[in-house]
């Protein structure tokens, strides 16, 4: 191959491996391409934003330990998972409170049943979150998922059931937006 041949080659694939490994962007807010969860190396699956009524609320991240585009799989699959609700505005813990007994009742009913006592504990536990702040939700097999607030962790629910119920909110038939489960599954 001749030098100018393979300068080209070189010149064209640089940039291509660069956006391969740089952050994930999306809205103007940059979540890293993987997350640290135990011994497990989690990967940024996808980003999408959640629009209430024409209203930027935030950007989600979803992180698994290898991509993939299957909602069903996710959800019922027993491996570490983490979502990352990076927050553009304010928003009061009613109406988190809210979103989240809406997206439970419109995805999983039963489960959400269930589970009531751990639904009731995990919403207790929400806060308030400010323009800036992340929620982050940790699903660890043998451990429980874990919701951490502004980088303090506030409470952990054991069992895989509840991880499931959880992660419905945004992968299950009726998320926020289809938009936001599209981006999360990396379409």
């Amino acid at each position: 191959m001749s030098k100018l041949v393979k300068l080209l080659v070189a010149v064209t694939l640089v940039p291509l491996f660069a956006f391969s490994i740089n952050a994930g962007t999306l809205n103007g807010i940059t979540l890293p391409d993987a997350a640290q969860v135990g011994n497990s190396t989690l990967l940024l699956n996808g980003m999408g934003l959640r629009t209430k009524y024409l209203v930027k609320v935030y950007v989600a991240g979803l992180y698994l330990p290898q991509k993939s585009s299957d909602a069903n799989a996710i959800l019922k699959g027993d491996s570490p998972k983490r979502l990352v609700m990076h927050f553009v505005r304010d928003v009061s813990k009613s109406q988190i409170a809210d979103g989240f007994s809406e997206g439970f009742e419109k995805n999983s009913p039963d489960a959400a049943k269930t589970l009531k006592p751990d639904v009731d504990r995990f919403l207790a536990a929400l806060d308030s979150v400010s323009d800036g702040q992340e929620m982050i939700f940790t699903y660890v097999p043998g451990a429980g998922t874990t919701l951490t607030i502004a980088g303090h962790d506030k409470l952990t629910i054991a069992g895989h059931p509840f991880s499931e119920l959880l992660f419905s909110v945004w992968l299950g038939p009726k998320p926020p937006n289809t938009s936001l489960k599209s981006g999360l599954l990396g379409q």
